[in-house]
Protein backbone atom coordinates (compact mmCIF):
# COMPACT_ATOMS: atom_id res chain seq x y z
CA UNK A 1 0.00 0.00 0.00
CA UNK A 2 1.37 3.78 0.13
CA UNK A 3 1.13 3.63 3.82
CA UNK A 4 4.26 2.31 5.87
CA UNK A 5 4.20 2.65 10.13
CA UNK A 6 0.23 3.42 10.33
CA UNK A 7 -1.15 6.45 8.52
CA UNK A 8 2.52 7.58 6.98
CA UNK A 9 2.41 7.44 3.36
CA UNK A 10 4.48 7.76 0.05
CA UNK A 11 4.89 9.49 -2.52
CA UNK A 12 5.24 7.25 -5.28
CA UNK A 13 6.28 9.72 -8.33
CA UNK A 14 8.53 11.27 -6.22
CA UNK A 15 10.17 8.07 -5.28
CA UNK A 16 10.13 7.04 -8.71
CA UNK A 17 11.95 10.29 -9.94
CA UNK A 18 14.24 10.11 -7.02
CA UNK A 19 15.52 6.17 -7.67
CA UNK A 20 14.87 6.05 -11.39
CA UNK A 21 12.94 2.61 -10.49
CA UNK A 22 9.46 1.58 -11.39
CA UNK A 23 7.20 1.65 -8.24
CA UNK A 24 3.78 -0.65 -8.13
CA UNK A 25 1.80 -0.58 -4.69
CA UNK A 26 -0.09 -3.89 -4.69
CA UNK A 27 -3.37 -4.05 -2.46
CA UNK A 28 -5.44 -6.93 -1.87
CA UNK A 29 -8.54 -5.46 -1.84
CA UNK A 30 -9.91 -2.13 -3.29
CA UNK A 31 -9.10 0.79 -0.75
CA UNK A 32 -12.55 1.68 1.10
CA UNK A 33 -11.88 5.77 0.32
CA UNK A 34 -14.23 6.80 2.78
CA UNK A 35 -12.59 4.97 5.61
CA UNK A 36 -9.40 6.40 5.10
CA UNK A 37 -11.08 9.89 4.86
CA UNK A 38 -12.40 9.07 8.60
CA UNK A 39 -9.33 8.10 9.88
CA UNK A 40 -6.96 10.93 8.80
CA UNK A 41 -9.73 13.55 10.56
CA UNK A 42 -7.18 12.04 13.46
CA UNK A 43 -4.44 14.29 12.12
CA UNK A 44 -3.11 18.08 11.87
CA UNK A 45 -2.04 17.40 8.54
CA UNK A 46 -4.82 15.21 7.14
CA UNK A 47 -5.33 17.41 3.60
CA UNK A 48 -1.71 16.73 3.16
CA UNK A 49 -2.02 13.17 3.65
CA UNK A 50 -5.03 13.21 1.40
CA UNK A 51 -3.07 14.54 -1.35
CA UNK A 52 -0.62 11.80 -1.66
CA UNK A 53 -3.46 9.08 -2.17
CA UNK A 54 -4.93 11.39 -4.88
CA UNK A 55 -1.30 11.77 -6.35
CA UNK A 56 -0.59 8.25 -6.71
CA UNK A 57 -3.20 8.05 -9.31
CA UNK A 58 -5.76 5.84 -10.51
CA UNK A 59 -6.00 2.24 -8.73
CA UNK A 60 -6.32 -0.38 -11.51
CA UNK A 61 -7.53 -3.94 -11.06
CA UNK A 62 -5.81 -6.47 -12.24
CA UNK A 63 -6.36 -9.94 -12.61
CA UNK A 64 -3.21 -12.42 -11.86
CA UNK A 65 -3.97 -16.29 -11.49
CA UNK A 66 -7.61 -16.70 -10.17
CA UNK A 67 -7.93 -13.53 -8.01
CA UNK A 68 -7.35 -9.52 -8.39
CA UNK A 69 -5.29 -7.25 -6.53
CA UNK A 70 -5.02 -3.54 -6.69
CA UNK A 71 -2.53 -1.52 -7.75
CA UNK A 72 -1.25 1.83 -8.29
CA UNK A 73 2.22 2.54 -10.94
CA UNK A 74 4.58 5.13 -11.24
CA UNK A 75 7.02 4.64 -14.22
CA UNK A 76 5.98 1.52 -15.66
CA UNK A 77 3.62 0.90 -18.11
CA UNK A 78 0.43 -0.87 -16.62
CA UNK A 79 1.38 -4.32 -19.12
CA UNK A 80 4.82 -4.51 -17.60
CA UNK A 81 3.48 -4.01 -13.73
CA UNK A 82 0.81 -6.79 -14.88
CA UNK A 83 3.50 -9.28 -16.42
CA UNK A 84 5.92 -8.59 -13.13
CA UNK A 85 3.39 -9.63 -11.16
CA UNK A 86 2.31 -12.70 -12.38
CA UNK A 87 5.73 -13.76 -12.59
CA UNK A 88 5.98 -13.05 -8.73
CA UNK A 89 2.94 -14.22 -7.23
CA UNK A 90 4.00 -17.52 -7.36
CA UNK A 91 3.08 -19.10 -3.68
CA UNK A 92 0.18 -16.60 -2.77
CA UNK A 93 -2.09 -13.58 -3.56
CA UNK A 94 0.81 -11.19 -2.94
CA UNK A 95 3.85 -10.82 -4.74
CA UNK A 96 6.58 -13.14 -3.36
CA UNK A 97 9.24 -10.26 -2.53
CA UNK A 98 6.24 -8.69 -0.51
CA UNK A 99 5.22 -11.92 1.30
CA UNK A 100 8.99 -12.85 2.00
CA UNK A 101 9.44 -9.06 3.57
CA UNK A 102 6.35 -9.26 5.77
CA UNK A 103 7.86 -12.79 6.95
CA UNK A 104 10.76 -11.70 7.96
CA UNK A 105 9.81 -8.41 9.33
CA UNK A 106 7.02 -10.18 11.39
CA UNK A 107 9.30 -12.76 12.81
CA UNK A 108 11.77 -9.25 13.83
CA UNK A 109 9.29 -7.53 15.66
CA UNK A 110 6.36 -10.95 16.91
CA UNK A 111 8.95 -13.85 16.54
CA UNK A 112 6.54 -14.82 14.15
CA UNK A 113 4.12 -14.39 10.92
CA UNK A 114 0.83 -15.03 11.38
CA UNK A 115 0.46 -15.82 7.51
CA UNK A 116 -1.39 -12.58 6.70
CA UNK A 117 1.39 -11.68 3.90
Amino acid sequence: GLTFGGMNFVDIKKLNEKTNLPVIVVKRRRPRFEKIKNALKHFKDSEKRWKFIEKAGEIQQVNIGNHNLYIQIAGIKLEDAQKILKLSCTRAKIPEPLRVAHLIAAGIVKGESKGRA
